[in-house]
């Protein structure tokens, strides 16, 4: 059965950092684009970054480059979204999602199919 799960969020002061993990079980991650999105309040989901295996970069939205850092993890079927220097406008439900490897999943547009429940980052003095 296939599932994401992620982690790592919370409650941080403006400047701080922290990292999320999104576990994928019951599929063999290493042929799949996976991506990071979220959602504030009142706003429509955003891509926050994607990579695909068939694309040679990972995918930044604007607002997160120099700040974020997606990687996959050693453990097998693992993925993180390090976040440094936390804005205030960075305050969401990030979501991790799986789909497949095409040009439009590599940056984060549609055909992502498969969702984790989310993590709440809210950064905030």
């Amino acid at each position: 059965q296939l599932e994401l799960v992620e982690s790592g969020g919370g409650l941080v002061q403006p400047g701080e950092s922290l990292r999320l993990t999104c576990t994928v079980s019951g599929i063999n991650l290493g042929t799949f684009a996976i991506g990071w999105f979220r959602q504030a309040p009142g706003k429509e989901r955003e891509g926050v970054s994607c990579s695909a295996p068939s694309s040679s970069s990972t995918y930044y939205t604007d607002s997160v480059k120099g700040r974020f850092t997606m990687s996959r993890g050693n453990v097998k079927n693992t993925v993180y979204l390090q976040m440094n220097n936390l804005k205030p406008g960075d305050t969401a439900v990030y979501y991790c999602a799986l789909g497949s490897d095409t040009p439009m999943t590599s940056i984060c547009s549609v055909g992502y199919d498969y969702w984790g429940q989310g993590t709440q980052v809210t950064v905030s003095s």
